[in-house]
C-alpha cells in the first residue's frame, strides 16, 4: 500500500509530531487504498508559525511579484493536470471524466480567475486627503471539504495568495490525495517556504485548533453547517474574520412558459452532477401544479439515463457516495421520503441491482413532495430530486425561500424577462436562470445558514484583505 504521511510545512515535507495514520478508502470497493498522517495542535503550531514567520517579508511583495507566482503554480498545476484528476477520481469516487472535465478544471479555471482578479484589483486609491489602503489580512487557515476538493482549495489558497496573506491548509481527511498532490504542486512552483502550508486531519484535531489558534487572523471554512458553526464558535473567542460556504437546499423553479422537456431533463443532470454531492445542486424542483405528472415523466426518463458504475470507466456518469457514513445518510433520507409519502418515481433504497459493493446509491426522483418533508428540508447530497408542486408565481417563490438555507437558486422560462422578475425574488447568493455556463467571475456565497462572504475571482480577494484608512495623507 503506498502512504502518505508527511505534512507541508516551511518549504519542507516533515513527519508528524505524535505518529498516527488514517485510512482513506476508495468509495466504489470500500477498502483502505492507502494511508495519511492525521495531525495534532503540535503540527498544527509549527504550521501557523512558519506562515506568521512568512507573512513579515510576503506581505511586503508587490502584485507584480504575486502574479508572477500563481502563473508559475498554474503551470505546474497544468503539468499535474492527469494526476489530480486520478487523485480526485479515486479518493471520492469521481467518475474519472467528470473529475478530468468538472473536478480537475475547476481549480485550473478558478486559478485563472484569480490571477484575472489580481491584475486588475484596486488596492488603494485616494477620498480627499485621506487613502484608503487594502492589505493582507495575515495568517489564514483554510478548511476545505471532500466533494469539491480542488475547487475549494483553489478557491481559498489562490485568492489568499493573491492578497498577500500566508496560508495554513487542512484538507479533508475523507480526500486528501489531491490535496497533497496540491502540494506538490506548490512546492514544484517555488512558492517561498511558509507561504503555503499542508496539515492533515480531523477536523476536532486539526480544523478547530487552527480555527481557535491565537496567531490565525482568519479562517476559510467550507463544509457543512453544523460543522460551520462549530468553527465560528471557536474563532470567536479571538474575534478573527471566519468566512464560511456552507450548505444548500436549491430551488428550481420552473415557470409555465418554459421548455419542459429540456428544463426537467437539465434539472436532473445539474441534481445528479457529482453524485448529488454538490452543495449548491437544483435539489427542489418546482415545477406547475397542473403539470407535476408531465414533469415527472420526464425527470423518470432522465435518471434512468444515467449510468452509475466503477469511476475509472469513462462511460460512467454517476460514480458512488464519498463514504459509509454518507451512503447511510442518503439511504435513510431515502427511506424517509417514502415514509413521509412522497411519491416514488425512480430508484429508491439499497445499490443498483447490479453493483453488489461500493456506495452506489440508486438515481432517485420523488414526485409529489410537500414543503415540510424531509427529503424537502434536509441536505441529502447524493442523487435524490425532490419534485414540489406550485398553485401560481407567488407560491413557487415562498416556497423557494422557505428554507434556512440560501445558497443558490435557479429560474428556467423562455421569456427572460419574466425570469430576470422572479430571480430579483430568490434569497440566494447566487441565481442562475435557464441554466448558463459555470462563471468562475461570478460572486459564490450564500445567505442564512448558506454562510458568508464571497469567493470566486476578485470577489475572494477582498474576502482576504483589512482596510486601512491614512487620514491627512495628503492631495
Amino acid at each position: 500500500m503506498d502512504r502518505h504521511l508527511k505534512f507541508y510545512i516551511d518549504g519542507k515535507w516533515v513527519d508528524p509530531a505524535v505518529p498516527a495514520r488514517l485510512d482513506v478508502i476508495d468509495p466504489s470497493t470500500e477498502e483502505a487504498y492507502t494511508q495519511i498522517s492525521v495531525g495534532s495542535a503540535k503540527d498544527v503550531d509549527r504550521a501557523v508559525a512558519a506562515a506568521r514567520r512568512a507573512f513579515q517579508s510576503f506581505s511586503l511583495t508587490t502584485r507584480e511579484e504575486r502574479l508572477k507566482l500563481l502563473r508559475r503554480i498554474l503551470e505546474v498545476y497544468n503539468e499535474r493536470y492527469e494526476d489530480i484528476a486520478q487523485a480526485v477520481s479515486r479518493e471520492n469516487g469521481s467518475p474519472i471524466t467528470w473529475a478530468r472535465e468538472a473536478q480537475a478544471w475547476a481549480g485550473q479555471a478558478h486559478m485563472e480567475a484569480t490571477i484575472k482578479g489580481l491584475e486588475d484589483y484596486e488596492f488603494s486609491h485616494k477620498r480627499g486627503g485621506t487613502l484608503i489602503v487594502k492589505e493582507p489580512i495575515g495568517v489564514c487557515a483554510l478548511i476545505t471539504p471532500w466533494n469539491w476538493p480542488l475547487n475549494q482549495i483553489v478557491c481559498k489558497v489562490a485568492p489568499a495568495i493573491a492578497a498577500g496573506c500566508t496560508v495554513v491548509l487542512k484538507p479533508s481527511e475523507i480526500a486528501p490525495i489531491s490535496g497533497i498532490v496540491f502540494s506538490e504542486v506548490m512546492e514544484t512552483a517555488g512558492v517561498p517556504a511558509g507561504v503555503y502550508n499542508m496539515v492533515n486531519g480531523t477536523g476536532p484535531d486539526v480544523g478547530q485548533v487552527m480555527a481557535g489558534h491565537p496567531d490565525v487572523d482568519m479562517v476559510s471554512f467550507t463544509g457543512s453547517t453544523r460543522a460551520g458553526i462549530i468553527v465560528a464558535r471557536t474563532a470567536a473567542d479571538t474575534v478573527k474574520r471566519v468566512a464560511q460556504e456552507l450548505g444548500g437546499k436549491s430551488p428550481n423553479i420552473i415557470l409555465p412558459d418554459a421548455d419542459f422537456e429540456t428544463a426537467v431533463t437539465k434539472g436532473v443532470e445539474g441534481c445528479f452532477g457529482n453524485t448529488g454531492q454538490s452543495c449548491d445542486a437544483p435539489t427542489r424542483m418546482l415545477v406547475p401544479a397542473a403539470r407535476h405528472d408531465e414533469a415527472l415523466a420526464i425527470a423518470k426518463s432522465a435518471a434512468e439515463a444515467f449510468k452509475v458504475g466503477d469511476p475509472r470507466s469513462e462511460e460512467t456518469q454517476l460514480g458512488p457516495v464519498v463514504s459509509e457514513l454518507q451512503f447511510s445518510k442518503v439511504q435513510r433520507l431515502i427511506e424517509a421520503g417514502i415514509a413521509e409519502g412522497a411519491t416514488l418515481v425512480t430508484g429508491g433504497p439499497g445499490r443498483p441491482e447490479h453493483l453488489n459493493r461500493g456506495y452506489y446509491v440508486r438515481p432517485t426522483v420523488f414526485g409529489h413532495v410537500k414543503p415540510g418533508m424531509a427529503i424537502e428540508r434536509e441536505e441529502i447530497f447524493g442523487p435524490v430530486l425532490s419534485v414540489i408542486s406550485y398553485a401560481d408565481e407567488d407560491e413557487a417563490v415562498r416556497i423557494a425561500n422557505d428554507t434556512v438555507y440560501g445558497l443558490a437558486a435557479y429560474v428556467q422560462s423562455q421569456d427572460i424577462g419574466h425570469a430576470r422578475r422572479v430571480a430579483a425574488r430568490l434569497r440566494a447568493g447566487q441565481v442562475s436562470i435557464n441554466y448558463p455556463e459555470w462563471d468562475t467571475f461570478a460572486p459564490f456565497g450564500g445567505y442564512k445558514q448558506s454562510g458568508n462572504g464571497r469567493e470566486y475571482a476578485d470577489w475572494a480577494i477582498h474576502d482576504f484583505l483589512e482596510m486601512k484608512g491614512i487620514i491627512g495623507y495628503g492631495a
